[in-house]
């Protein structure tokens, strides 16, 4: 595989090497995860019928080098070609904006953006409705909405990483979707994608154990039909094998002294606890 952007593939055959971060780093990722965030929110009235995703991704930029004065981080990240990852509809993730693909009335799609602010990485991701969707679409998309805060919930000292992946997992298998195990979430500092990785299946009780400092992404794919994915020519979009929707949704946190704070969350807007 070429690159694996947000969401990166899962390896479990190298050795971990996690970056405990200081107080003095999260406060660096607190800005960059608020920016990030905002980037969200800016082109979040742009997602519409018939504008492209290319067009989203131009405001996108702009918005993140004129107004934030930051670094568009996905830009050459092992020659990805844009500022967001665009995933429409059967796409997982990964997905390269382009003028050729035009949403239609009731598409989804998940935007993905990270931006470099002070050498530090902020990471998010959420979907959007093109119109109105499916009543099957805005269960999916809600469904892995719920997942990823159940995921989040899990978090705090002394937890393990298969607590998070079970959490997510046993939702998400509940509402009879599956969850996409190829990709994973993954640790972010100064490196964009650093150890540990993180699964979202699990058993309860296994795996890295969690410590104050450590910083990573919870960002569950969630398909409509069954579990399994294929990697297009481009050597990035990963799509659904089946052909059926995909939904994502990702935020980045922080390990506390007695539990989890969310990095990439602007006040005020719906994304609590």
């Amino acid at each position: 595989m070429r690159g694996a952007k947000t969401a990166r593939m899962a390896d479990n055959r190298r050795p971990m090497r996690i970056t405990i971060k200081s107080a003095e780093d999260i406060e660096k990722m607190r800005v960059a995860g608020r920016l990030a965030a905002e980037v969200l929110q800016v082109v979040a009235p742009h997602v519409k019928p018939g504008v492209s995703t290319a067009e989203l991704d131009r405001i996108c930029h702009d918005h993140i080098v004129n107004v934030q004065k930051a670094i568009p981080a996905n830009v050459g990240y092992k020659g990805f070609p844009a500022t967001i990852c665009s995933s429409v509809n059967n796409v997982i993730c990964h997905g390269i904006p382009s003028e050729a693909k035009v949403l239609k009335d009731g598409d989804i799609i998940n935007i993905d953006v990270t931006v470099i602010k002070d050498g530090f990485h902020g990471d998010t991701s959420r979907m959007y409705y093109a119109g109105t969707p499916s009543v099957k679409a805005k269960r999916l998309v809600d469904v892995t909405r719920e997942a990823m805060f159940r995921g989040i919930r899990a978090v705090r000292p002394g937890a393990t990483l298969g607590d998070i992946g079970h959490a997510i997992q046993k939702y998400v298998e509940s509402e009879r979707f599956s969850v996409v195990r190829e990709y994973c979430g993954h640790g972010i500092g100064r490196v964009y994608h650093e150890d540990p990785q993180v699964l979202h299946y699990g058993q309860p009780g296994t795996g890295v154990v969690l410590q104050e400092g450590m910083t990573f992404t919870i960002e569950p794919m969630v398909n409509e039909g069954a579990r399994h994915t294929r990697l297009m020519p481009d050597g990035w979009t990963v799509v659904t094998k089946d052909r059926s929707l995909s939904a994502q949704w990702e935020h980045m946190l922080a390990v506390t002294a007695d539990g989890v704070e969310i990095l990439t969350r602007i006040p005020g807007d719906d994304n609590d606890l």
